[in-house]
């Protein structure tokens, strides 16, 4: 899987950047969208890579989504691999205390994107006759949560796009698939542990480590090998999957 574009949302984020490094680091060329273009440079900057162009995109907005999609198209003519990647926790309140302001954000950034991200995307890899598209969804694409309701519901969505785009696509030798990660070790992690135990988050990390059958948090880096698995020929007859990177907590 050598030179190969690669096109990532979400791309200045923990997970973003380190299904970045896996592409670089096997040879292909990596395009990373973004909402703040300080964020993407100091990415770069860590990436430490020439093959690496930044976009600052709004994966909420309709332009923005296909104005990143056709600057790559564009630069590479084709877009080969697809991580509909970004997403946000939002508040964490009970429903009756969530402003429809503050959950009409959560759903607009984590499923609204994604399903503007395939809107665009498709088209361009139908046009080629192949393309591959993982979407980050989550655990909480299966579960419930108290205080996580535009989380828990935008993930539950992002799953029945993943499976509805396979079905769609799979005519056109493109396959969906979607991660599904959990306690893995970013700036969204810590954010859930602040909101459960406001300064003292590693209180509430050992608590939440005691949820998981491995004992730890995840890395972006195993989130990333799977994610990278997922996007290659090596998974070539793998679509419409949900792959849990979630140290065994499903299973428990």
């Amino acid at each position: 899987m050598t030179e190969k574009i690669v096109l990532i949302t979400g791309g200045a984020g923990g997970i973003g950047q380190a299904i970045a490094k896996e592409h670089l680091d096997k040879g292909n060329k990596v395009v990373l969208v973004d909402l703040k273009n300080e964020a993407l440079i100091e990415a770069k900057k860590n990436l430490d890579s020439k093959d690496i162009e930044l976009i600052v995109g709004d994966v909420t907005d309709v332009d923005s989504v296909k104005n990143f999609v056709d600057l790559t198209v564009d630069k590479f003519g084709r877009i080969d691999i697809f991580y509909n990647n970004a997403g946000i926790n939002g508040p964490f309140k009970p429903i009756k205390e969530l402003d429809k302001n503050e959950f009409d954000t959560i759903m607009s950034i984590n499923t609204t994107g994604i399903f503007l991200g395939l809107k665009f995307v498709i088209p361009q890899m139908e046009k080629q006759g192949f393309g591959s598209i993982v979407n980050t969804a989550s655990n909480a694409a299966y579960i419930g949560s108290a205080g996580m309701a535009g989380y828990i519901a935008s993930k539950h969505a992002v799953a029945g796009l993943t499976k509805t785009a396979a079905l769609e696509v799979a005519p056109h030798n493109i396959r969906v698939n979607a991660i599904a990660p959990a306690a893995i070790d970013t700036d969204m992690l810590a954010d859930i542990q602040n909101n459960l135990s406001p300064g003292e988050p590693e209180k509430s990390g050992e608590a939440l480590k005691q949820g998981i059958p491995f004992g730890r948090f995840g890395t972006p880096e195993e989130v990333a090998k799977v994610a990278y698995f997922l996007a290659s020929d090596d998974a070539s007859f793998v679509t419409g999957s949900l792959y849990n990177v979630d140290g065994g907590m499903q299973a428990d």
